[in-house]
């Protein structure tokens, strides 16, 4: 049996959820891979706390469901960072990232992967926000201390969007790749053509955890943006910034537009889009009114789905049924499982 000690950065839904995995698949994951997952260090907004032997998942599960912080437990380590732990030799053998997004610098989660891309430690991110603002400085630095970086849960949840295109789709050029990449601007526009106000189906996005913690991100397209972006560096050969993307969300939509659409049978989508042109590609996110026959149209609710056409491979089309955080984290548990075996 090898251990895996893991510091998790960032205990809300999909954090949560990951502790969840722990609780439910140890037994698998010891037969299948000979493997036992140890969360030994754990950081949210309150601060850092470590425990060697590992933390019990069940028990802190709870206690961050009940209200509780990373300060309130025993092995709270008052006026020491996560980062300064990850700098420590031995510390553990993986980073798992998932705090909230930041786009203006990045912080805490930038720092945190800095420091353990940097002292050798293998990481795994759900946060986009280090990735859109530092994607080829984190794989060099990855690269230059034999580290494991691995993100496919940032775009679509499980859905294997970034594997995909990264180990199977071998010397391809992509001429287009579109997808609904946002779960919950996807719901709010099929429960407003279906009659329920933005205020009620954004409440109810939120209350399963789908929505990011700042809404905004999602409705404003700013969600979507940054998956593109990440699928931009990641699989198109590009280098291209969330400045690269023209940006327009769903908070401008109404029902008598939506309405109307429909009854010329079509079917408004926030789309992201990457088309081929001469030198490169032109990213954006906007609002599409599709035909009610496109595959796009047809993710409905909370699936999100991406259609990819390459020279080699044809076209392909892919979608996933999402609506809550537990798919995110196992696609974290996915990375880690794969960068250890590799």
């Amino acid at each position: 049996m090898q251990t895996i000690d893991i510091a998790l950065s960032g205990l809300g839904n999909v954090g949560r959820n990951f502790l969840r995995i722990l609780e439910t698949k140890s037994d698998r994951l010891a037969a299948d891979y000979d493997l036992a997952l140890r969360v030994v260090a754990v950081a949210d907004s309150s601060g850092f706390s470590v425990n060697m032997d590992g933390f019990d998942p069940h028990g802190l599960r709870l206690r961050k469901e009940a209200g509780g912080r990373v300060s309130d437990l025993p092995e709270y380590k008052p006026g020491v960072s996560l980062a300064e732990f990850l700098s420590l030799p031995g510390s553990c053998d993986f980073l798992l990232e998932a705090s909230p997004v930041n786009l203006s610098d990045g912080e805490p989660g930038l720092g945190y992967v800095r420091a353990a891309l940097g002292a050798g430690i293998s990481c795994v991110l759900a946060n986009k926000g280090p990735l859109v603002l530092a994607y080829h400085e984190l794989h060099r630095l990855a690269a230059a201390n034999g580290a494991g970086l691995a993100f496919s849960a940032t775009v679509c949840g499980a859905l294997p969007v970034i594997n995909i295109g990264r180990r199977d789709l071998i010397a391809a050029d992509i001429s287009l790749l579109r997808g609904i990449f946002n779960s919950t601007s996807n719901f709010i526009l099929d429960e407003m053509a279906g009659g329920r106000s933005y205020a009620d189906a954004l409440a109810e996005a939120q209350r399963r955890g789908i929505a990011e913690t700042d809404p905004s991100l999602d409705v404003e397209g700013w969600d979507t943006a940054n998956k593109l972006t990440i699928l931009a560096n990641s699989f198109l050969g590009v280098e291209m910034t969330l400045a690269d993307v023209a940006v327009e969300g769903i908070t401008a939509i109404t029902a008598e537009q939506l309405t109307a659409e429909r009854a010329q049978g079509n079917v408004i989508k926030l789309v992201a889009e990457a088309k081929q042109t001469g030198n490169g590609y032109q990213l954006s996110v906007a609002p599409m009114a599709l035909p009610a026959d496109d595959f796009l149209a047809g993710c409905d609710g909370w699936e999100m789905g991406v259609e990819i056409h390459s020279d080699l491979y044809g076209k392909m089309f892919h979608k996933i049924w999402e609506r809550e955080p537990l798919p995110t984290a196992a696609a974290m548990l996915r990375d880690v499982v794969n960068l250890w075996s590799d």
